[in-house]
Formats: structure tokens, C-alpha cells, sequence
């Protein structure tokens, strides 16, 4: 089986950041042909105007077409229509009713192409009252309950990273790939919706049982800690450890065999898991005064021989170098100043390879004009400006 499973799939992509793009960069990684729509000039506002070196661009664009093209002229709609029965699917992330106003809805690209698979990602969904409000990660992780799971109760704080986007785009490859996959079987093609708000759910999840199973008492970053068991643990050198128990008890007494507490067995608060979490804040005093009398490498090695669950607190350089992502294969061998990460499955134990580079804004225009629109014509629209080429 080849590990570019998608390889026959042609995907035509208008939007830009990062929800829609990231969605396309998985399955571009998978195969797919991405045909990215950019306006004029500028492109992409992810590209911050460093055009194909930004490296946030290149991160979630690489590997893609760019097809520079004027969406508020008739001629650059006629276009996009005339293109897309050779796609498989349109991809877009515009606000709410925007495709539609400018012709592109999707009834009328699934009257183009019935079988397409008409795919969309918002902010908030397609209705409600917020429907036309504008979203970005940190808005999706505020609404979402993001920003409350992760900080203190009274003290919410920003995440360090993307999450809301990112968890967009991952769902939205899923939509994707389950109407192709639907495709197959019966012919036809589907509408696909996903928002941000609802991406988020999957990450938030375990924390709406939290809700209901506490009586409606909002969780906060400590709120699963005394179910799971878990610690984060600092070491005499400094470093870090994160161990999980869960609920098994062959763990707990992996853990107390590890730190040399044998005694702690025989206790009876901590005797059952139940009585484990009811005294959770008894065995945080005892693990951390235990792990700061011994070095991270020592500590490593005994929770090893106990097979206890655990992990280092590494930073993203120290999960970039560490050997287990090394043979993984994550992440690209650097270039341009970017490591990229590939996505996340093998293929009959392959990862599939990511290329290297970004296109520049409408590097691609005359290529994919071309399929529909003879020379004479590709270069009048360049001239008046509803496309756009890098030469």
C-alpha cells in the first residue's frame, strides 16, 4: 500500500490562518492535490508579509498550490466554477454567508459537481447569535472552557500554544475524510460542518463529565487530579517527572515500591482507590518530599523497573531530541528555519514525508488556470488583475 494513501484526491481550499489550512496540510501530507485560493498581492494574511519564508505559513501550507485570484471580481467566480467539477472537494472558512454571497454556495458548487464534498469550519456555526462573530484560538479557547480547565479557579490565564485552531483543523480532516469515505460508497457527495466551538468539545470531553459527576461544579486544572492519580514531581537535579496511576493498584504499588515505601501498603488511607483519592493531597506531601532526595535520571530508572507510568517534563526541545520522536519519525529534518511535523500515522509502518517549502503567492495561477482557460485568456486576467502570478 502506498503511504500517500489520498494521492488520487484533488482538494480546492478558500480561507486562510490556520482551522482550514491545517486540515489541508494533513491531507495534503496524505496525497491530496491542495489547490489554495489567495487573494492578489498579499495572499494569505498567515503569510505576515514574509510571502513563502513565513515559517507559521509554512508550518500548515507546504506542499500546496497557490492559485492568486480575485474573489470580489466576476471573472475570478467564473473561474473557481469552471474549476471545481475537477475537484474532489471545496474547503473553505470564510465568515458565515460569505461563500454564498460571492456565488460559491453550496448548492451551486454541488450543481457543478454533485459528488463534491462541500466542507466549511466557522467560528461558532452557521447560526445562533454568534454566528457572524469573529473567532480566533484564543476565543475558541476561552468559549470553549479551555482557558478555565487549564488555570486556577479565579485565575484564568492564556494557554502557551494553539489549541482551539489546531483541534479545528484535525476535525475538520476527519469530516473530510469520512464523506470521501461515504463517497465511495454510495456515489454521492455531502455537505460537511464543523466549528470551532464544537472541535473544542472533543477536547473538553472528559471535563463535562467532570461537570456532572461533581454536581455541576466547574472543573479546573486540578480538578482530575485526585481521580488520576497523577503527580508532576520536581527532582534533586531540578528536572521534572510527571507520573499517572490511574486507578490500578498494581501502579500504586509500583510508585511506593519505587520511592522505598513499603509501609505505605499496609496504610489505611490509602488502602483502596477510593480512600487513594479521598487522601490525594496526602501522598502529593509524601512523592514530593521523596523524589526532591534523588536525581530525574536516578528516579527515571527506578520507575522503569517498577513499570510505573511516567514521563519526563520536557520542553518542546527536549521532545524534539528525544530519541522515541527521533524514531518516530514526527518531525521533518529542518529546512527554511522550520521543522515540520508530519502527520500523525504510518502506513504500513511508513510516515508519509512532507515537502520541504511553502508556494509563493500565485506561483501556481497560469498551471491551474490552465486546466479551464486558454493562454490568450489566463494572460487578460492577469493583465487587469483578477489573477495573479509571482512573475
Amino acid at each position: 500500500m502506498s503511504n500517500k494513501p489520498l494521492k488520487h484526491i484533488r482538494i480546492l481550499e478558500i480561507g486562510g490562518y490556520i482551522a482550514a489550512p491545517y486540515a489541508t496540510s494533513l491531507l495534503c501530507t496524505l496525497g491530496a492535490e491542495v489547490v489554495k485560493v489567495e487573494r492578489p498581492g498579499g495572499g494569505d494574511p498567515f503569510r505576515r508579509d514574509l510571502n513563502e519564508l513565513s515559517p507559521y505559513f509554512i508550518q500548515y501550507n507546504a506542499g500546496k498550490l497557490s492559485l492568486g485570484v480575485d474573489l470580489k471580481a466576476t471573472e475570478g467566480i467564473e473561474l473557481i466554477k469552471a474549476l471545481i467539477p475537477r475537484f474532489d472537494v471545496v474547503l473553505e472558512n470564510l465568515r458565515p454567508g460569505k461563500m454564498d454571497a460571492i456565488g460559491l454556495s453550496h448548492e451551486e458548487c454541488a450543481r457543478l459537481r454533485p459528488d463534491l464534498i462541500y466542507a466549511s469550519v466557522t467560528g461558532f456555526g452557521n447560526g445562533g447569535p454568534l454566528q457572524f462573530r469573529p473567532a480566533y484560538d484564543a476565543i475558541g479557547q476561552a468559549f470553549g472552557g479551555l482557558n478555565s480547565i487549564l488555570s486556577d479557579r479565579g485565575a484564568a490565564q492564556l494557554s502557551g500554544t494553539c489549541l482551539a485552531d489546531l483541534i479545528t483543523g484535525v476535525t475538520n480532516a476527519a469530516g473530510i475524510l469520512a464523506a470521501l469515505v461515504g463517497r465511495a460508497t454510495s456515489g454521492s457527495g455531502l455537505r460537511v460542518e464543523t466549528s470551532m466551538m464544537e472541535a473544542v468539545s472533543t477536547l473538553t470531553i472528559d471535563a463535562v463529565t467532570q461537570y456532572v459527576d461533581s454536581g455541576h461544579t466547574d472543573p479546573t486544572r486540578r480538578s482530575r487530579h485526585f481521580q488520576a492519580q497523577n503527580f508532576c514531581l520536581k527532582t534533586s537535579s531540578g528536572d521534572e517527572i510527571a507520573i499517572h496511576l490511574s486507578s490500578s493498584v498494581k501502579f500504586w504499588r509500583g510508585l511506593i515500591a519505587a520511592i522505598n515505601r513499603p509501609e505505605l501498603d499496609d496504610d489505611p488511607r490509602f488502602d483502596t482507590f477510593a480512600k487513594r483519592q479521598e487522601n490525594y493531597d496526602a501522598i502529593v506531601a509524601i512523592v514530593e518530599s521523596e523524589f526532591l532526595t534523588k536525581p530525574a535520571a536516578e528516579w527515571e530508572r527506578l520507575l522503569t523497573e517498577a513499570d510505573v507510568p511516567f514521563a519526563p517534563v520536557l520542553g518542546v526541545a527536549g521532545y524534539i531530541e528525544h530519541p522515541q520522536t527521533k524514531w518516530l519519525d514526527v518531525i521533518e529534518p529542518e529546512a527554511n528555519g522550520v521543522a515540520l511535523v508530519r502527520a500523525p500515522w504510518r502506513f504500513d509502518g511508513v510516515r508519509p514525508e512532507r515537502a520541504p517549502a511553502a508556494p509563493r503567492v500565485g506561483q501556481d495561477t497560469r498551471k491551474i488556470a490552465s486546466e479551464v482557460l486558454d493562454e490568450v485568456r489566463i494572460e487578460e486576467l492577469v493583465a487587469c488583475g483578477v489573477l495573479f502570478t509571482d512573475d
